[in-house]
């Protein structure tokens, strides 16, 4: 998903966070975001670990590991940075926990190969959405968000395993299409209720604080998902998969 030119960028985008931070509803919004991240980073860290256990070998076990690791330095990067704008972390985190706690619950894998699309498909989509709200951030908010999405290295992962599985077994095919399009309808759910239901957080998405007085940009919100939508669908492709 593209990234926004620096030189193309107006309002709020082109600023930094001392001058955007003073609008209270910009502010809101991006701690807003900051505790959404953080805590989908931990429960990310959390729930890689949990896959390792079903690892088939110890090489996929300590590649699981890693990339646990690599999950819970961004949430430390997110937590760090939420205190160092006077939001206490654990705070800024909770509202989010129930709706991504649930996520995962009506999501566990039951075997390997569906933990490994999970992690490919449902990371990738929750990515993909944080990208596009990127897009509406001052510049120093949006190059954290923009390192902390930084690729784990479970795509390229993800891609081999699951391609692999299914040149030994086509059967394996059908049943993780099927599971990745309920991934898919689960991750969009959860990404337009988290929206939904913080005012700051939805109102900066849809027209950024420069469009607020504005209303909501319905149609551009349709947009982001559409667009959400075909990234979706070339993973897919990417893991011999079918939409």
């Amino acid at each position: 998903m593209e990234t926004p030119d620096n030189a193309t960028l107006t309002g709020i985008a082109a600023q930094d966070w001392a001058t955007a931070s003073a609008v209270p509803q910009y502010r809101a919004a991006v701690i807003d975001l900051l505790g959404a991240l953080a805590y989908g980073e931990l429960a990310a860290f959390e729930r890689l670990a949990e896959d390792a256990k079903l690892a088939p070998s110890l090489a996929d076990k300590a590649e699981l590991a890693k990339m646990a690791s690599a999950e819970f330095h961004h949430f430390e990067q997110l937590r760090d940075r939420l205190a160092a704008v006077d939001a206490e972390p654990t705070t800024a985190m909770e509202p989010f926990a129930k709706a991504l706690d649930d996520f995962h619950r009506q999501t566990a894998p039951s075997d390997w190969l569906e933990g490994l699309v999970k992690a490919y498909v449902g990371d990738s989509i929750a990515s993909d959405f944080y990208r596009e709200v990127a897009a509406r951030l001052d510049a120093d908010t949006r190059a954290l968000v923009l390192s902390v999405l930084d690729d784990t290295g479970h795509g390229n992962f993800a891609v081999e395993k699951v391609r692999a599985a299914i040149d030994a077994d086509p059967r394996v095919g059908g049943r993780l299409a099927l599971w990745a399009r309920r991934l898919m309808g689960e991750a969009l759910s959860q990404a337009q209720r988290v929206v939904a239901e913080r005012d700051a957080l939805s109102t900066m998405l849809v027209g950024g604080v420069d469009g607020m007085a504005a209303g909501f940009d319905l149609a551009e919100v349709g947009r982001m998902f559409s667009r959400i939508t075909e990234a979706h669908t070339k993973r897919m492709a990417a893991l011999g998969l079918a939409a």
